[in-house]
């Protein structure tokens, strides 16, 4: 997702993502950040009755977790659905400069909050800092279908491991990807117990455009309307 090799003097930075597909659509399911020698891997969970942090700190599950290579970790449970942990990097970038996972279920999002001194150098599925090109890895093709951008970006045998455990596919094999995904979303749409105008009322009490676009989609392709509740 992110790589930015001098960050912070030369700690680096890496952010590895795990999606799962479902039927036509796919979410965030596990995330790794590395900063420095320190390495935090999160996952989400569907269970309500679930309310265990579900998280890796330096490979350990649940391991003692204060900082990474000096950031501040702090984490929040504002409800048994969501958590979020944040790393704080007010201590060399600023104040309001940090890196926020939050959890929705079994949901994950990742929101960078910095300027171009912070993740000006990034590369990777986020694309050009300045441009917001989704570039290759060689730095200057434009891919434009996301299939393609995925494939390039995905993880190689040079690259560090940042997950605990070993997870189908690895490189050279190619990520996985659904079959027929717009004859499979227009079926499964047709189908649906939750109507356009349902999701689009749901996600009226949005303020960002945007926001409700996506929260739109998200209770359509999870016939959840609960699913307001990550934004």
């Amino acid at each position: 997702m992110v790589n930015d090799s001098t960050f912070a003097d030369g700690l680096g930075l890496d952010v590895h993502i795990r999606t799962k597909i479902v039927r036509y659509w796919s979410y965030i399911k596990n995330i790794a950040i590395r900063i420095g020698s320190d390495i935090l891997e999160i996952e989400g969970s569907a269970d309500a009755d679930d309310a265990e942090a579900r998280y890796w700190y330096n490979f350990e599950y649940q391991g003692d977790m204060e900082d990474m290579s000096g950031f501040p970790v702090t984490q929040k449970l504002p409800s048994v659905y969501k958590r979020q942990y944040k790393i704080d990097l007010s201590s060399k970038f600023g104040p309001g400069k940090h890196i926020t996972v939050q959890l929705y279920k079994e949901f994950i999002r990742v929101i960078f909050d910095g300027d171009e001194a912070t993740f000006g150098k990034t590369v990777g599925l986020m694309g050009d800092y300045k441009t917001g090109e989704t570039l290759g890895r060689d730095g200057v093709t434009v891919l434009n279908d996301f299939t393609e951008l995925g494939d390039d970006w995905q993880v190689l045998p040079s690259e560090p491991k940042l997950f605990h455990e070993i997870s189908h596919p690895q490189f050279p094999e190619l990520c996985v990807k659904p079959e027929d995904s717009r004859g499979e979303r227009k079926r499964r749409l047709d189908e649906s117990t939750i109507s356009v105008e349902q999701a689009e009322k749901a996600c009226a009490v949005l303020k960002d455009p945007l926001s409700i676009k996506d929260c739109v989609y998200d209770i359509l392709a999870t016939q959840d309307l609960g699913m307001v509740g990550a934004f």
